[in-house]
């Protein structure tokens, strides 16, 4: 993929990896508008509003988008929330509910809404985000690794689709990244998030653009099963479920 003089749109980008990323491409001349809960002053960078768990929110992002950038070639799908459950406890559903509403759908209602543009176009980029957590589960966040394993099994489904209309898809499936001073002294081994979109944009710019952007960091996940350290792995990241109350 060109990644250069790009026309962007990355709903979720108003902070983390999709705040860093809208910079990366702009910084390589591309026209980018990011998407958040609410609109914000972003250092230049365009914003609008969505919220990915409202149909009329992404619809109303979309025709914004559409209408300044009618040239629009790359759609992000990075909005998500992270967020831990207790499953011995049924209030937990909620908490659930949110994450399956925001994560799974919220990415299908965001591709759904650009299909058609990128479909007539007959060129095109869509990138999903899925996590290393959705290949080896974090049991304090049981959720959110059903909805990443969620949107990799729908972005195969898309990729397979698309194909021959010109449109491609491709996965980015971060480890856990140090975006603040406060995540580095939680996860001291988290990659810095300069560092992780060094890698990121190294991939993105192959050609053919890989169907999953794997850095390093996150090697050890995606490929637990087939090197025989699924178990184990998960074993240690059970370890924090002693944080939740009672345990």
């Amino acid at each position: 993929m060109n990644i250069t003089n790009r026309t962007v749109f990355i709903a979720g980008g108003t902070s983390g990896i999709g705040l860093g990323l809208a910079r990366r491409f702009a910084a390589v001349g591309g026209t980018v508008t990011v998407g958040g809960r609410r609109a914000a002053s972003l250092d230049g960078l365009t914003t609008v509003e969505i919220d990915v768990t409202n149909a009329d929110s992404v619809r109303r992002a979309r025709d914004s988008v559409l209408e300044s950038h009618p040239g629009l070639d790359v759609v992000v799908t990075m909005s998500g929330v992270q967020l831990s459950e207790d499953l011995r406890d049924p209030e937990h559903f909620a908490t659930a509910e949110t994450t399956v509403e925001t994560n799974l759908l919220g990415t299908i209602r965001v591709l759904d809404a650009f299909t058609p543009h990128l479909l007539g176009r007959g060129a095109g980029t869509f990138v999903t985000v899925s996590s290393g957590i959705g290949f080896l589960p974090f049991p304090l966040m049981p959720t959110y690794a059903a909805t990443k394993a969620g949107v990799h099994a729908y972005t195969e489904a898309l990729r397979a689709q698309l194909a021959g209309t010109g449109v491609e898809v491709t996965e980015l499936v971060p480890p856990a990244v140090a975006t603040t001073p406060e995540h580095k002294r939680l996860n001291p081994r988290a990659p810095d998030l300069e560092d992780y979109l060094d890698e990121v944009l190294g991939l993105l710019g192959q050609d053919p653009t890989p169907d999953e952007i794997l850095v390093q960091g996150v090697l050890q996940h995606r490929w637990a099963e087939r090197d025989g350290t699924y178990a184990d792995l998960v074993a240690q990241r059970s370890q924090a479920l002693k944080t939740l109350p009672g345990r």
